[in-house]
């Protein structure tokens, strides 16, 4: 059964830092691209940041790049989301989700971060 666990969410001034995880279970989590999604307040959930199978690659959207460090452990089956300079913007439920081919097959439930003073 394959599972995903969201944390680190959580309350943070603006300017500040979380790190966020995601914990996986249930499929060869090496052999599997990776995203982190977010969805704010009134807002499409959107791609935040991406990276390929052996952690080789990574892409981030514009509002996130030289900001957010998108990582993988493929020994620990754990995805991770390093976010810096955060601002109120970046207010939002955090997902992360597993690429299937170009399918997005599966999803996290989500951890909510929020920026404010």
């Amino acid at each position: 059964q394959v599972q995903f666990v969201e944390s680190g969410g959580g309350l943070v001034q603006p300017g500040g830092s979380l790190n966020l995880s995601c914990a996986t279970s249930g499929f060869i989590f090496s052999h599997y691209a990776m995203s982190w999604y977010r969805q704010g307040p009134g807002n499409e959930r959107e791609l935040v940041a991406h990276i390929h199978s052996r952690g080789d690659t990574t892409r981030y959207s514009d509002s996130v790049k030289g900001r957010f460090t998108i990582s993988r452990d493929n020994a620990k089956n754990t995805l991770y989301l390093q976010m810096s300079s955060l601002n109120t913007e970046d207010t939002a439920i955090y997902y992360c989700a597993r690429w299937h081919g170009w399918v997005l097959d599966y999803w996290g439930k989500g951890t909510q971060v929020t920026v404010s003073s």
